[in-house]
């Protein structure tokens, strides 16, 4: 069956979605420093409309990044402190009895923002973070059958710290396939460690985030890289590589439908911000390991050999066939 495209993203447009995207990340690298790469990808994410999952060890400023991202969108902002004691109405919401009118009226909960900060997500109990599931895929809360919206745009940009375990649960595999991307930080470089300090040193004197994209900004960019053209051989190699890991014995669950189409949207916006109007197989290769690697679930035989997902991703990456260079445009 041929796949129907709207109006293909025009030259003009994507150099305005690139000219946008290169002043966030300016935007975000006033606080975060020396991981250029790192900004851009988790940008990339919020405008293809994913949500993010920032996944690395204390101190490398995972929420200063969730933080500044939210900052750069002039909408509502929620942060969620995940803890043991979290419950799931504190999330979504509840009904509460109005004697004066003798009715019950919906509250919201604190996920009824444009960009919702969950911090440390993996601190929350199994059912708390259950409560996320709805919301995340289908961009509303259902209480007592009736369903609630949340605003357009809707992101959640969450952090875990995958160190320290004591008092943590593992985020359930449904969960884990709503986030498009999982990133790593990772360590700065020398320079950019010296310049943290003296941002450190100098709190009072903490760069103040421009506020650049409104809901409506937002939308525009959005639609544009949703319209940026993905060639029939690159859908066929994004399906190749979701199904090849299906057929891993090591995995216990493979990339699901929604990894394969999260990777395509995701190249999308990727492309755009590279001035592009199209998906070129090394948008896919570069994006692959930070939209799949999660999705991989391994065996417990794997995991008593020492065996990792992303090491398995980049055997499949090896294996697939790359589609020519031809007929990408």
């Amino acid at each position: 069956m041929e796949t129907v495209e709207r109006n293909r993203a025009t030259e003009a447009e994507v150099e305005h979605f690139a000219d946008r995207l290169d002043r966030l990340v300016e935007n975000v690298e006033l606080v975060i420093r020396g991981k250029t790469d790192i900004v851009q990808l988790a940008l990339v994410c919020m405008l293809a409309e994913g949500h993010l999952l920032i996944e690395d060890v204390p101190g490398v400023g995972k929420t200063t990044l969730a933080r500044a991202m939210a900052e750069s969108v002039d909408g509502t902002l929620s942060r969620i402190q995940f803890t043991p004691d979290l419950l799931p109405t504190d999330v979504t919401g509840v009904q509460i009895f109005n004697r004066s009118t003798n009715k019950f009226e919906f509250h919201p909960g604190s996920v009824f923002a444009n960009v919702v900060l969950g911090d440390e997500i993996n601190r929350a109990s199994p059912k708390t973070q259950s409560a996320l599931l709805e919301v995340m895929e289908e961009h509303q809360v259902t209480i007592d059958g009736v369903p609630h919206p949340v605003p357009d745009p809707f992101i959640v940009v969450a952090t875990q710290n995958p160190v320290e375990l004591d008092g943590t649960y593992n985020l359930p595999e449904a969960q884990l396939d709503r986030f498009m991307m999982r990133l790593r930080i990772g360590y700065p470089n020398q320079l950019a460690e010296m310049d943290i300090i003296d941002v450190l040193n100098t709190r009072h004197l903490r760069p103040e985030l421009a506020a650049l994209l409104t809901p409506e900004d937002f939308r525009r960019l959005s639609d544009i890289s949703d319209r940026v053209h993905v060639a029939p051989n690159i859908r066929h190699y994004i399906v190749s590589l979701a199904r090849e890991t299906r057929n891993i014995p090591q995995l216990r669950l493979g990339v699901s439908p929604r990894g394969s189409s999260s990777l395509a949207r995701a190249t999308r916006c990727f492309a755009a911000a590279a001035g592009r109007t199209f998906v070129t197989p090394e948008d896919v290769k570069t994006l692959a390991p930070h939209v799949l690697t999660h999705r991989l679930i391994l065996s417990p035989e794997a995991e008593l050999q020492g065996v990792s997902a992303s090491s398995l991703l980049e055997r499949v990456l090896a294996e697939v066939a790359v589609p020519s260079a031809r007929d990408h445009e």
